[in-house]
């Protein structure tokens, strides 16, 4: 995603769509009840989150969008596992490419294998919601019941998340069946194995990525979204509450948009499923360096609303 050249969130987080695999999903657990969750093979047992990346456009040129990384060779299976990175505290993910997190070296492997290797690829119109044998969303009652905590650890820029996180929720909440709701009484204990809400909040500095999230069937410990200290810097065009609300948008199962084509220059895998008719290279979910339009903030457009909408009626 783009931001100012320079400031510490502008590192080199995707190493280009050819190097491997982007997003995948695991089969959730815990509290939350997904749809469409299937038994399947190792490829589609990942837990997926989803980070905003941090380079810029046309070099270092200030304020621009990550560069759209040209297509090179399939890595080896060393080069690829040599690439990933690791979450360097006590149950941290492996993270490839700086777009997705893998528990193990096990799934490390076999997503290489199944999707790397693989080199699945096809185009298709329209916003997309992670698919395995299912739509990949919450169920009809958890919808409804969205909650999470935002942890005391960010100090003096809680407020900003917390008023981002308001902003952001209100955005998709507008559009869609959906409702999150804050329960500040666990922020004392915001951690991501509290069980008083569906989901966490919480600090993390100097990572690879700006911020992550996850996919509705993650299990309880892989439910959060992490905010670099990054985040907090120059933005560019970009504030938080975009940030976020890209971020969420995983959270309701919605995938990459600029996945769902080839020609984009960031395919990603082949698990989803097209909500609109229409490819919009302005949605919030895509990265504007993955040949995208947009050029403000990250904001809904009409076709991410009607996606939304069909998904969660």
């Amino acid at each position: 995603m783009f931001f100012s050249s320079g400031a510490p969130l502008a590192r080199q987080l995707l190493n280009g769509p050819a190097r491997g695999p982007r997003l995948a999903g695991r089969p959730g657990g815990g509290r939350a009840s997904p749809e469409g969750h299937r038994k399947s093979s190792p490829m589609l047992k990942f837990r997926s989150v989803a980070m905003l990346a941090g380079v810029s456009l046309l070099g270092a040129a200030c304020g621009g969008p990550e560069t759209a990384q040209e297509s090179e060779a399939k890595p080896t299976w060393e080069e690829f596992q040599a690439n990933a990175y690791r979450e360097p505290w006590e149950g941290g993910k492996i993270i490839v490419n700086g777009d997705e997190a893998l528990e193990s070296e096990e799934e490390l492997k076999a997503y290489f294998q199944n999707v790397v290797e693989a080199q699945l690829g096809k185009s298709q119109d329209g916003l997309a919601v992670y698919y395995i044998g299912g739509d990949i969303k919450w169920s009809s009652t958890q919808k409804l019941n969205l909650t999470y905590c935002i942890s005391n650890n960010f100090g003096t820029n809680k407020t900003k998340v917390v008023n981002a996180m308001a902003s952001a929720t209100a955005a998709w909440e507008a559009t869609a069946s959906v409702n999150f709701t804050y329960l500040s009484q666990y922020d004392a204990s915001c951690t991501a194995s509290q069980t008083g809400v569906l989901f966490d909040i919480r600090p993390v500095s100097g990572q690879s990525y700006v911020a992550r999230a996850f996919f509705p069937n993650s299990s309880r410990s892989g439910r959060n979204v992490l905010i670099d200290s990054s985040a907090f810097g120059s933005l560019g065009a970009w504030t938080l509450t975009g940030v976020l609300r890209h971020e969420l948008g995983h959270t309701l199962g919605f995938r990459h948009e600029h996945t769902r084509s080839t020609a984009s220059g960031c395919y990603e895998d082949n698990q989803w499923r097209a909500l609109t008719s229409t490819y919009d290279r302005a949605s919030v979910m895509h990265y504007p360096q993955c040949n995208g339009t947009q050029t403000g903030d990250l904001v809904l457009t009409t076709l991410d609303k009607q996606g939304a909408r069909s998904l969660y009626p």
